[in-house]
C-alpha cells in the first residue's frame, strides 16, 4: 500500500504571501507618515504667519500710544495754562467788580434822585390830565377816582372790577419785584431794606394793592396775602380771617404795613395758592400781583442752581393744578425781561378760570 503524501501549511507561496502584505502595511503607513508631517508644517506656517501680523499690530499700537501718551502731556500742559489764566481773569473780574460796586455806590443817589424828579413830573403831568378829564366828563359812581387819607389818588384799571364778596389779594414780594432787569435786581438785592423798599417797581406793586383795598363793594370782605417762599398775611393777626370793606382803621394799618415790607427771597406759587385753602369760607375773587413765574416749587431745592424757562413753567402747571375750581383769578402781570413764557402762562391762566389779565402801564399809578 502506498504512504500518503505529507501537507506543510508554511509553504513558500504562503510566506510571500505574508511578506507581501506585511511590505503594503510598511508602504501605507509610510504614505499617511508624510502626508501628516506636510500638513503639519502648513500649519505651522499659518500659525507664523500669524504670529508675525500680531506682532506688527503691537508694534503700530506701541507706535500709536506713543503719540497718544505725547498728546495727552502737551493737553495737560495746555489745561494747566488755562487754569493758570482762567485764575487770572478771576482776579482782574474780582477787582472790576469791586470798582463796580464803587461806581455804583456813587451813582446810586444820583439815579434814585433823577427817578424821583421823573416820578414827580408823571404825577404833575396824569394830575393835570385828570383836572381836564374831570372837567368834561363825570365818572361811574363805582369808578370814581378816590382819595386816600396820604393824598395819593386811585385811577380805575380798565378790564379789572372787583365783584366779589370775599377778594382775596395775593402779592409778590420776592426779590424780582425790586426792578424790572435781572441785573438790577441782584444789585439791589445787596441794598438796605430803604434802597429795596423805594424800588420804582416795588412801589408800583404796593401802589396797586392800596388802589384796590380803596375798590372793595362795600358790603364785601377781603384780605391781602404778600408771599415769597411762602405766604403771609400783610396782618400777622389776621391770619385766616377776612377783613370788612369800609374799615379804614384796618384799611391803614395794612397799608403802614406794606410799606414796611422787604422785597426779598424767591417766588413759590404753589405756596401762594396754598393761602386760599387757609381762609373760611373760600373767596370767591382772587387778584394775583406778580411779574413772572416761579423760581421754587413746595420746598427750596436742596442745592441752589440755575433754573431754566423750561423748569419755572412746570413749576407753575404744578401750582395751577392747587387752585380751586371755578374760581375767577385776576392777573395783574407787572414787567420782567427775559421772562417770555411768563405772559402766555398767566393770560392763560385768567382766561381759563375767567379772571382778568392786565399788564398796567409805567405811568400807572
Amino acid at each position: 500500500m502506498r504512504k500518503r503524501r505529507q501537507t506543510e501549511v508554511f509553504s513558500l507561496s504562503f510566506l510571500d504571501c505574508i511578506c507581501c502584505g506585511f511590505g503594503a502595511v510598511v508602504l501605507f503607513y509610510t504614505i499617511v507618515s508624510a502626508q501628516s508631517g506636510a500638513e503639519r508644517v502648513r500649519r505651522t506656517e499659518d500659525l507664523g504667519s500669524q504670529v508675525r501680523l500680531l506682532e506688527e499690530q503691537v508694534l503700530e499700537g506701541t507706535k500709536n500710544l506713543v503719540v497718544l501718551r505725547n498728546t495727552l502731556e502737551k493737553t495737560e500742559s495746555e489745561t494747566a495754562s488755562a487754569a493758570s489764566r482762567a485764575t487770572r481773569l478771576v482776579e482782574q473780574l474780582k477787582v472790576e467788580r469791586e470798582q463796580g460796586s464803587i461806581y455804583d455806590g456813587t451813582t446810586l443817589a444820583r439815579r434814585e434822585h433823577i427817578e424821583k424828579l421823573k416820578a414827580d413830573i408823571r404825577a404833575l403831568e396824569e394830575g393835570n390830565r385828570r383836572l381836564e378829564a374831570a372837567s368834561k366828563d363825570v365818572a361811574p359812581p363805582g369808578d370814581a377816582v378816590k382819595v386816600a387819607k396820604r393824598g395819593a389818588d386811585r385811577r380805575y384799571i380798565t378790564g379789572l372790577r372787583l365783584h366779589g364778596k370775599r377778594v382775596l389779594v395775593l402779592i409778590d414780594s420776592s426779590a424780582s419785584m425790586l426792578d424790572d432787569d435781572v441785573v438790577n435786581v441782584i444789585r439791589l438785592r445787596n441794598t438796605g431794606d430803604a434802597t429795596r423798599r423805594a424800588a420804582p417797581k416795588w412801589r408800583r406793586a404796593v401802589a396797586t394793592v392800596s388802589w384796590l383795598t380803596a375798590q372793595v363793594p362795600p358790603g364785601s370782605q377781603y384780605q391781602v396775602y404778600r408771599f415769597d417762599t411762602q405766604p403771609v398775611p400783610v396782618l400777622a393777626d389776621t391770619a385766616g380771617h377776612w377783613l370788612r370793606s369800609g374799615d379804614e382803621a384796618t384799611t391803614d394799618r395794612l397799608l403802614e404795613e406794606m410799606d414796611r415790607l422787604v422785597p426779598q427771597n424767591g417766588t413759590s406759587l404753589v405756596n401762594a395758592f396754598g393761602a386760599i385753602r387757609k381762609l373760611s369760607p373760600a373767596p370767591d375773587q382772587i387778584i394775583l400781583i406778580t411779574d413772572g413765574l416761579p423760581t421754587q416749587g413746595a420746598t427750596p431745592p436742596a442745592i441752589r442752581r440755575y433754573i431754566d424757562a423750561g423748569g419755572r413753567m412746570r413749576l407753575f402747571d404744578d401750582a395751577v393744578k392747587a387752585l380751586p375750581p371755578r374760581t375767577p383769578i385776576d392777573v395783574v402781570l407787572l414787567p420782567m425781561r427775559g421772562d417770555n413764557p411768563a405772559a402766555h402762562a398767566f393770560w392763560r391762566l385768567a382766561r381759563n378760570s375767567g379772571g382778568a389779565y392786565l399788564m398796567p402801564s409805567k405811568d400807572w399809578p
